[in-house]
Order: C-alpha cells, then structure tokens, then sequence
C-alpha cells in the first residue's frame, strides 16, 4: 500500500514551517519512501515572535494564536498543493504544530496549530496533536521521530538530528531516545547578535575561543547528569545556558556552545558503542550543515577512540527528515498502528497518537 502525505514540521529552532510530500509504501514487510517535493517557509519576524511568546498568553489569547497558526500552515499547504500541481493527489496531512509548553512531569504538552482548522482551509483530512496520548499514559511524548528511524533507517545506529535541540535514536531491538542538548536554539541566538540568522558552516565559532570555565559548569547541569527517557522543554536553552554564555563575545559564546554540543553528543551515544567495532551515525537538521561543528563531534569522537562513522546524507534528508518522520506518524495513525515507543518516552506502553480531523 502507497500513501501520497504531506508532512508538516515546526521546529524549535524557527526557521520556518517545513512542508514535505512524500509516498511512504509498505509491501511484504518493509517500509519505503520517496521524498517528492519540499519547501521551508520561512516565519516573518512578526509570527517569530509569536511562537515565541506563545507560552507567555492569556488562555483567551492562547487559544486565538492555535486557531490562527493552524489557519495559516493550512494556507501555506493551499499554495505549496498549487505550486506542485497537487491537487487530489493527496491521501491526507500530518501536521507537528509548534511546542509552546513541554512539561511530561505533569502530563502536559502542547502544540498549536489547530488541526481542525487546517482540515477546514485545506479540505484535507488532518492528523495532528501527536504527543498528547503519549503524554497522557506518562511519557515524555519526545522526541517524535524514533518510529521513522526505526522503520526507515534501520542500517543506522544512530540517528541524531540537530535542529534547535539535538536528540539521538539509538536503533537497537528496543529503540531509545532522547533529547540531548539545546543546539540550533543557541547558536542561532548569538549569531542574531552579529546581525545574521545564522552562523553559516560554523565560521564565527571556528574563530572564537572556548571559555573552559563557562563550558565545566554548562556540563554540570543537572540535565546532563540525568539518565533518559528525558526531554527538553524549548525555553530550557534561554533559561539555562544562553544567560552562562552571554557574558562572552558572540565568537567565544558560539565556540563554547559548540564544544558543547560536540561533547554532549558523543557522551550521549558513548555508553552504546559496546558491542561492535563500527557503528554508523546518520545527522540531519540545520546543524549537519555546519562544518565546524561536525568537526567538533568527529574530533569528540577521536578522543575516546569510539568506532563511529558519521554520516552526511543528500540536503533533501538533512532539511526534511522530520517532516517526513511526521508524514510516517501520520501514516501509522491512519493504520491505527503504534506510533509512539514506550521504550524511548518511558510511557506506560506503546500508543496510537494523534488526534484525526476529516476533510471535505
């Protein structure tokens, strides 16, 4: 059976709203799929901030800001289905929405960007609220991806994303997962100082210095020192370790951030490199793209003589791997199929999430 998705992605990071279609097929056993078309919509300052202050609304406001942001991603599917000659080539839409609240220790979570109301622009047949029945049997309802990495990169044993916030899936029988580190979020912050929305390929951080002060005590964290199922909430980087690195240069900050992120990333994955004497990690999100960083975690990887070979797949993967993701969460909703592992969130037991929303 072949299902023609579109997958929609908002990340904490804020680049914009990613929008994938796809055809996820499965035939005697096996999952495949083809990533057809694509496009990032970059956010205007105006819904930037927004998103941003989401968390900080009155109810009534809260509310207005859903239904308003699940307008405005169905109105950018209506363009995306006309600009890509779509139209009745779709079975339905899977739509992650954007974090503004994540706190499992209360079995909360939300994501706005109504479902129903982008069902009602597009006409099309919506799932959405994805965490949600995770969160509700006790899970951390994150990270979402690990049923795409286990159903779609199985060859790897490792699949590590560094969006706004680097999480890794470990592919074993039992997958884990787990939020590793604020990454994106805070490199971003620091090269927005210098006046650019980002620091391209690592270049502001390459020529700083790591403050090995400020870099111990970011490590101390007591995140860091917490075993998983774990999760970060998307202001934790604003809270907790920007405020550390702004008493630095933005260089510096950015080098410090970096070495970070590196030493994180491979402390993460150290403890399951056990067993075999080469282990392959796939990267995607916006930071595979950023050289000196890959050489960070690489040269991370020298110092404790760990047999892991990082893998850079073609741009399309690294920008969309999770709108995709959410396409093949949508798909396994749709089947009424698990789509949530317990074994990576910590719920109660496996679960169907996500909330359906029929279209015309």
């Amino acid at each position: 059976m072949t299902y023609f998705v579109i997958g929609l992605m908002s990340g904490s990071s804020l680049d914009g709203l990613d929008i994938v279609y796809s055809t996820i097929t499965y035939a005697t056993g096996k999952w495949e799929y083809e990533i057809r078309h694509t496009a990032c919509i970059p956010y205007t300052m105006a819904w930037k901030e927004k998103l941003k202050s989401a968390n900080q609304l009155s109810v009534p406001d809260f509310l207005h800001l859903d239904t308003a942001f699940g307008r405005y991603c169905g109105e950018q599917v209506n363009l995306f289905i006309e600009e890509n000659d779509l139209k009745h080539k779709i079975h339905f839409i899977a739509s992650h929405g954007h974090t503004v609240w994540h706190e499992p220790a209360q079995r909360t979570s939300s994501q706005i960007g109504n479902g129903a109301a982008i069902a009602a622009i597009t006409g099309y047949t919506t799932i959405a609220d994805l965490r949600a029945m995770d969160v509700a049997l006790g899970g951390q309802g994150a990270p979402i991806v690990p049923i795409a990495d286990k159903l779609l990169f199985a060859d790897y044993d490792f699949c590590l994303n560094i969006g706004g916030i680097a999480n890794i899936t470990i592919n074993e029988a039992a997958p884990k997962a787990f939020d590793i580190c604020p990454a994106n979020q805070m490199l971003n912050f620091f090269a927005e100082k210098k006046g650019i929305s980002f620091d391209d390929h690592g270049d502001l951080a390459a020529s700083g210095n790591i403050n090995e002060a400020i870099f111990k005590t970011i490590n101390e964290h007591i995140f860091y020192q917490q075993a998983a199922p774990k999760s970060l909430s998307n202001d934790f980087s604003i809270t907790e370790i920007i405020p550390l690195l702004s008493v630095e240069t933005e260089e510096n900050a950015l080098s410090t951030a970096v070495s970070h992120i590196a030493f994180q990333i491979v402390k993460a994955i150290a403890p399951f490199c056990k067993e075999k004497t080469d282990y392959k990690m796939l990267i995607t999100g916006g930071g595979a793209l950023n050289h000196y960083l890959i050489q960070q975690i690489e040269e991370e990887l020298k110092k404790l003589a760990l047999p892991v070979t990082c893998v850079l797949p073609e741009q399309n993967l690294v920008y969309y791997k999770e709108a995709l993701a959410i396409a093949l969460i949508g798909v396994l909703r749709w089947r009424e199929e698990e789509n949530v592992f317990a074994s990576v969130t910590g719920a109660t037991r496996n679960s169907v999430g996500g909330a359906l929303w029929l279209g015309a």
